[in-house]
């Protein structure tokens, strides 16, 4: 089992910056890649970013390339999702993620098997 838990949301400014913190527990946390997705209201769920299981490869939905940093430090067992120049569009629920399958990098909810309980991020315009 992998646990996750997702800090760091709150209320921002448009322009201003946040950063997510994901805690993963259980297994070997730093065997998986981690991912980020999010759901705003009254919309599916959407990929956001993801990282593999030694940060050395990224992956970003197209709204949030050259905005939004994913990077983790396993020694803490944490990922983190930094997110600059904030936009109304981006308020949604934030999730972390995890495969089953190690190895995997999970950019689809098809491949997601752990989710965190998620931190609402608001973006006031």
């Amino acid at each position: 089992q992998v646990q996750l838990v997702e800090s760091g949301g709150g209320l921002v400014q448009a322009g201003g910056s946040l950063r997510l913190s994901c805690v993963g527990s259980g297994r070997t946390f730093s065997s998986y890649a981690v991912g980020w997705f999010r759901q705003a209201p009254g919309k599916e769920r959407e990929f956001v970013a993801a990282l593999s299981d030694n940060g050395g490869r990224t992956y970003y939905a197209d709204s949030v390339k050259g905005r939004f940093t994913i990077s983790r430090v396993n020694a803490k067992n944490t990922v983190y999702l930094q997110m600059n120049i904030l936009k109304a569009e981006d308020t949604a629920v934030y999730y972390c993620a995890a495969p089953w399958v190690q190895g995997t990098v999970p950019t689809r909810e098809g491949v997601v098997h752990y989710w965190g309980k998620g931190t609402l991020v608001t973006v006031s315009s």
